[in-house]
């Protein structure tokens, strides 16, 4: 049993048919990296937001934080699947992320349009991942995240809804 609790995580060589799996793998960590981050940004509005918005506020951005974390761990998986290492750093995450942290404290409203902006920021991003992983004949990715860039637009819309 102690020789099996020695096995370090390696990368391998995939035979799906992808082409440069590397390459989509590392757009899919990016993605994961924004995700993962935007889980924190959420949650952290979701717990401190006050007014006579709370309620819907809170509500709303619980759904958006549950359905990403869960959405976190497909991401890894595929990035798995495709024989690459997921990322296993917080600094990792943070590094390859193009979400930011909220200046604190915020209002409502300022924690809203930037949760907006950052999930209408994370759907271009995967965009051209989607681009990518069409040009290496990933057809698995593509509709990954194409559900989750539709994801973040109808996300970015509802908060942009909830701030007017």
């Amino acid at each position: 049993m102690t020789d099996a609790m020695k096995i370090v995580p390696q990368t391998s060589d995939v035979e799906t048919g992808v082409g440069d799996a590397s390459a989509v793998a590392e757009a899919l960590a990016k993605s994961l990296a924004d995700t993962y981050r935007l889980v924190f940004k959420t949650h952290a509005c979701h717990w401190n937001v006050e007014g006579p918005l709370f309620y819907s506020i809170h509500n709303l951005t619980e759904a958006q934080y549950t359905d990403m974390f869960t959405a976190a761990d497909e991401i890894a998986e595929r990035v798995r699947a495709l024989g690459k290492l997921a990322p296993s750093a917080l600094d990792e995450i943070i590094e390859h992320s193009v979400v930011k942290d909220q200046k604190s404290p915020a209002s409502a409203q300022e924690m809203v349009e930037g949760l907006a902006s950052d999930h209408e920021t994370v759907a271009k991003r995967m965009h051209k991942a989607i681009e990518l992983a069409e040009d290496e004949s990933d057809p698995v990715t593509a509709d990954l995240l194409t559900a989750r860039s539709a994801f973040h637009e109808s996300a970015a819309w509802m908060l942009r809804a909830t701030a007017k």
